[in-house]
């Protein structure tokens, strides 16, 4: 999967606070997100992380 760093991603599931866009903050072997709504960070493993996202936006 093709992730570069400030794009925004649709994840399967929803964060706690209900939302499920994130913006990718940090690429490398593990992928940092950060939520758009709450504005947390999540670092996922790339396999795991590539695994949950549902779909990729345009950049911001």
């Amino acid at each position: 999967m093709n992730l570069k760093l400030g794009d925004n991603v649709i994840m399967k599931k929803n964060h706690p606070c209900g939302c499920n866009e994130f913006e990718i903050v940090r690429v490398g072997i593990d992928i940092k997100l950060k939520c758009k709504k709450c504005q947390r960070v999540v670092m996922l493993e790339r396999e795991v992380a590539e695994k949950r996202i549902k779909k990729i936006l345009d950049k911001i």
